[in-house]
């Protein structure tokens, strides 16, 4: 299976040369993101796509200097809701109804039942919530990235306040939760490069309940 194979290509490279990956192909990478999976279909989260080298040094001391992040192509953030409000719920509800033409009374009663919810919850619990969301898009674009030949390292090593704060994410409701440098593997300067993927075998991973 060809996706296979480009899992099995793939990994977290430690070292990227600094070529520039095409924009189509980081815009399928992004694509792939929009069309993940969230729960009620919310999509809490943003990505935010830094392409500005000045901005990429200034993220780079504050994520335990990673030189991915310097020499990568793009570096995408994918940043969650801070919390979940009665406007950004509606949102959501009312762009699913002007999409789909109509007007459903069981879909109505959901949105209902979730402003009765989330919005009441402390906010660190919807944030965690939205971050787990923005995970789902997170994979989904390392998977799309593979898929183009496009090398990604999933970075949580970073402080999350100091990255808010370099790209102003509070103010627009939004804490950091995940980075993903795109860019193409330093095969001579990388460590890792040639090194066999490890993984749990099938038997130890999985667990089958006839």
């Amino acid at each position: 299976m060809e996706l296979l194979d480009k899992l099995n290509w793939r990994y977290a490279a430690k070292a990227m040369n600094g070529e520039k990956v095409p924009q189509y192909k980081i815009d399928n990478i992004i694509e792939a993101a929009r069309l993940a999976p969230t729960s009620s279909g919310l999509q809490p989260f943003e990505i935010i796509v830094v392409k500005n080298q000045e901005i990429k040094e200034q993220i780079k001391p504050i994520a335990w200097n990673q030189s991915v992040i310097t020499d990568c192509s793009h570096l995408l953030v994918f940043a969650a809701w801070d919390t979940y409000t009665e406007d950004r719920i509606n949102y959501m509800f009312d762009l699913t109804n002007e999409i789909r033409g109509f007007k459903n009374e069981g879909w109505e009663n959901y949105r209902q039942m979730l402003l009765k919810m989330y919005p009441s919850q402390d906010e660190e619990v919807n944030f965690n919530h939205a971050a787990k969301q923005a995970y789902i898009a997170f994979s989904q674009a390392i998977t799309a990235a593979a898929y183009e030949g496009v090398d990604a390292t999933p970075l949580e090593g970073f402080d999350p306040d100091k990255l808010d704060e370099i790209l102003g994410l509070r103010a627009k409701g939004l804490r950091s939760a995940v980075m993903l440098p795109l860019g193409y593997r330093d095969a001579e300067n990388d460590w890792l490069v040639n090194l066999v993927k490890v993984r749990k075998s099938t038997e130890d991973l999985v667990t089958v309940i006839e």
